[in-house]
């Protein structure tokens, strides 16, 4: 399974870790991914979705329906 929010689209990136002297070593830096089970008011049923931490303040500000929708729009949303 990748690192990927299903709806936001927010995947691993790659960066430097940076010591006191400058030296830089490759780190990655992980989303803050969650697998949460949501109820979808549209058909009465309950889908999980493997969603980052903003996904979950956007889901709850606009709706599951609404924020899948708007996902979809973009091209990002991923069923599996």
């Amino acid at each position: 399974m990748s690192r990927v929010c299903q709806l936001t689209g927010k995947k691993v990136m790659v960066g430097n870790n940076v010591s006191h002297s400058k030296r830089r070593t490759k780190r990655t830096f992980y989303p803050n991914l969650q697998k949460k089970r949501f109820f979808n008011e549209v058909d009465g049923t309950f889908m999980t979705l493997r969603v980052s931490a903003a996904a979950m303040r956007t889901i709850s500000k606009l709706g599951l329906a609404a924020a899948i929708a708007q996902s979809k729009e973009k091209g990002i949303f991923t069923e599996k």
